[in-house]
């Protein structure tokens, strides 16, 4: 069979979609590469949709395979692949957010995507070519799929924009940014950046979506290849019967009255309705011209299209707020006594504990990745209980939500963080979301910025995060942009578009939609909305936590550090690590050793770090000819006795030099285990070190006798100067 291949340049490298030469029984299926990094995409599509489903059972999953890179899996007793990593599912929510949205409403079909990386350049991250695969596959799936879909990356580095930069470039630079979109919008967003002002970020935008076209229609050029069979989904909808009776039944004026300021009220407000038009129904119900579920969601939809209208007629929100309103502020600082730093954010319903906790270096954590490995001195974790939205469900880990929010907030904080010279300390910040309704990854942001403040970090300036809303009509342009979004705005609404930044830029993004796309023009009053917004929340932070705290939490550890020749690095490990094992268990303390000789103490206290420190300089110190030490005679020969005269160096004593006479046995002058003070004579080439205890015996002797005569000629000089008083008083 002849393969299919098309193929362009971006930025300088070759993008190749083809499905040659390995091929599978998916429904879908690309390679698609650009430069060495290629991704195998396969999109399989069940044929029938899942009985009672009520939301879309699609399942992405982004495969990164360690071979790709030519590494081997770190851990030397599991060499096969686990559980997916945290950048494995972060990509996977990548590819899901910007696909999930253009499969038909009510879709029950089960849809499997997976992206495989089959080789990796170790240049460009891989993300990007593995959301064009899933797209790219999905095109000739035959599946009702609303692409194609194209992603880019974004750099910005020295003042210039930069399409598919380096990885290199990224870190360098201050911005990176992925973006994807249809031929027509922009339909999704992800960025870190380095306090970037609005302005530069559309421009990234504009020219990012004119590299999204064009990889569009390459896939578009790629699927006309194929002859495609069409796929029939299964769509799940209410019968006629049902949107006739609950049209019938329920007015405006009902569905205005659901509305709300508090979450629990407004759900109470909704089980009276239902149970209104429950009652209403009673014998259809019991007939079976419809189902409980059938009228329920019919009356979920006209509530949900009531809000829209609401909001796009009157400004008017189900909570009363105006749509550029954030909902009222409290911090609480320094909330739990043995934490290092703590500290509540409450945005309207939405509260959120963080947690700071500083450690040493030693604590800092190592990814292992397909690309590289990575060691990372900050990180954040985002929990998400049942408790927090009131449900009850087992706990079974942190899910693709939770590690993607906790990945958010960690991007956010980045920028603002002191080096490593400045705060050698690693730090741990977790948010737990107490009671969530909307909003809570921004709440997160918040409560780190109060957190690390509170625990003494010094960041350069606070992060303030903020989800913006939009609803569109979909008949016109006519659409209404909504600050801090809570949950019915977020589920009924057409935009969930995250953004945490600082007075002087933005720090990160993160963008959903539900529509086909939107304009750079809508995302730029989205910015500049948020932008207002989230000074706002920043001015009722500052009120409570102005500053971070010029002093650490007393229950945080001390980080002492001392500079030894890297050359004596293998004197602090020891034997096998003996010695920094010995330091740290009798100090009770944690050491790390850089390259470079820096010896990092992390210590409870002053007392255990400077023992440490006291411990390191002295088997660090390289003595000189002529310094007298007090050593432990560790070893008896014939020809002399070795002494340790500092700990892990010792030097031999030999039998000429034990005492000022003739020395027949070394017996008779030392035993093992004896203290005595020697001299150091020499070091010979060979390094090694030749002591004498005569001549300290021998300069102690002539100084004893020496202070003998000082103290006679001083007694005589007292006993004069009293008989000179004497005679005076007389």
């Amino acid at each position: 069979m002849e393969s299919k291949e098309v193929k362009m340049d971006l930025a300088g490298r070759e993008f190749k979609i083809t499905d040659s030469p390995l091929s599978s029984y998916a429904n879908g299926f690309a390679l698609v590469s650009l430069g060495d990094t290629v991704i195998m995409g396969n999109a399989t599509v069940s044929k029938k949709g899942r009985e009672g489903a009520d939301f879309f059972p699609m399942f992405v999953d982004y495969e990164e395979n360690m071979y790709a890179a030519g590494k081997i899996k770190g851990s030397r007793f599991v060499k096969r692949a686990g559980r997916p990593s945290e950048n494995s599912t972060l990509v996977s929510r990548l590819i899901d957010r910007p696909i999930r949205p253009l499969f038909p409403k009510g879709t029950t079909n089960e849809v499997q995507i997976i992206c495989t990386a089959l080789s990796a350049d170790l240049e460009v991250d891989p993300a990007t070519t593995a959301l064009n695969a899933a797209s790219a596959a999905l095109m000739v799936s035959g599946a009702p799929f609303e692409g194609p879909v194209g992603a880019v990356r974004m750099g910005y580095k020295d003042g210039e924009l930069i399409v598919n930069p380096t990885y290199e470039q990224c870190e360098e630079g201050k911005m990176n940014l992925v973006v994807a979109g249809t031929p027509d919008a922009i339909t999704m967003v992800e960025a870190e950046m380095k306090e970037v002002p609005e302005s530069v970020v559309l421009e990234a935008l504009e020219k990012a979506h004119e590299s999204i076209k064009e990889i569009c229609q390459l896939q578009l050029d790629y699927a006309k290849q194929f002859e495609i069979k069409k796929i029939e989904l299964d769509i799940a909808q209410p019968g006629e019967e049902a949107v006739k009776a609950v049209e019938s039944f329920i007015n405006r004026e009902m569905l205005d009255g659901v509305g709300a300021k508090e979450k629990l009220q407004v759900k109470e407000n909704v089980e009276a309705l239902e149970d209104k038009l429950l009652e209403k129904y009673e014998a259809e119900l019991e007939e079976g011209t419809f189902t409980k579920g059938e009228l329920k969601d019919v009356l979920s939809s006209m509530m949900e299209e009531n809000m829209r209208r609401n909001i796009l007629e009157n400004e008017t929100r189900i909570d009363g707020r105006k749509i550029d309103e954030v909902r009222p502020i409290r911090v609480v600082p320094d909330v739990l006594p043995r934490a290092h730093g703590s500290a509540i954010f409450q945005r309207g319903e939405t509260m959120a504990l963080t947690i700071t906790t500083l450690g040493g270096p030693g604590d800092a954590q190592i990814v292992d990745t397909m690309e590289h490995d990575i060691t990372k001195r900050y990180f954040h974790h985002y929990n998400f209980p049942p408790y927090s939205v009131g449900d009850v469900r087992p706990l079974r880990g942190p899910g693709r939500r939770e590690i993607g929010h906790g990945d958010l907030a960690e991007r956010a904080l980045l920028p603002v963080l002191p080096s490593e010279e400045e705060f050698p300390y690693t730090i741990w910040v977790v948010s737990e979301i107490v009671k969530c309704n909307g909003s809570s990854s921004m709440a997160s942001v918040c409560g780190s910025t109060l957190s690390l403040m509170c625990a003494g970090v010094p960041i350069k300036r606070p992060v303030v995060g903020v989800a913006m809303g939009l609803i569109k009509d979909k008949e016109s342009d006519n659409c209404k942009i909504l600050t801090d979004i809570q949950g019915i705005e977020d589920a009924s609404g057409d935009m969930d578009f995250k953004v945490t930044g600082t007075t002087e830029g933005i720090t990160a993004l993160q963008m959903d939609i539900k529509v086909k796309g939107l304009s750079t023009e809508i995302m730029g009053r989205a910015l500049e909305q948020a932008k207002k917004g989230r000074e706002f929340i920043m001015e009722k932070m500052l009120e409570v936590v102005p500053e971070p705290r010029k002093e650490l939490s007393k229950r945080a550890p001390m980080i002492m550090s001392h500079q030894i020749d890297p050359e004596m690095i293998r004197v602090v490990i020891g034997k096998g690590g003996e010695t920094i094992q010995q330091i740290t268990k009798e100090c009770d303390v944690d050491m790390d050793i850089n390259d470079d000789g820096v010896v990092t103490i992390t210590a409870p206290d002053q007392e255990s770090g400077q023992k440490a420190i006291d411990w390191v300089k002295r088997i660090t110190y390289t003595p000189e000819p002529g310094e007298v030490f007090e050593g432990k005679v560790v070893k008896i020969m014939d020809f002399g006795a070795f002494v340790e005269f500092i700990p892990g160096k010792d030097g031999l004593v030999h039998i000429s030099e034990l005492a000022e006479g003739r020395v027949n046995k070394v017996e008779d002058v030392v035993k093992e285990g004896d203290t005595i003070k020697v001299k150091l004579l020499a070091v010979d080439d060979q390094g090694r070190y030749k002591l004498s205890h005569k001549a300290v015996i021998g300069e102690e002797g002539g100084k004893k006798q020496s202070d003998k005569k000082e103290e006679d000629v001083r007694g005589e000089s007292v006993e004069g100067t009293r008989n000179v008083r004497k005679v005076n008083g007389q």
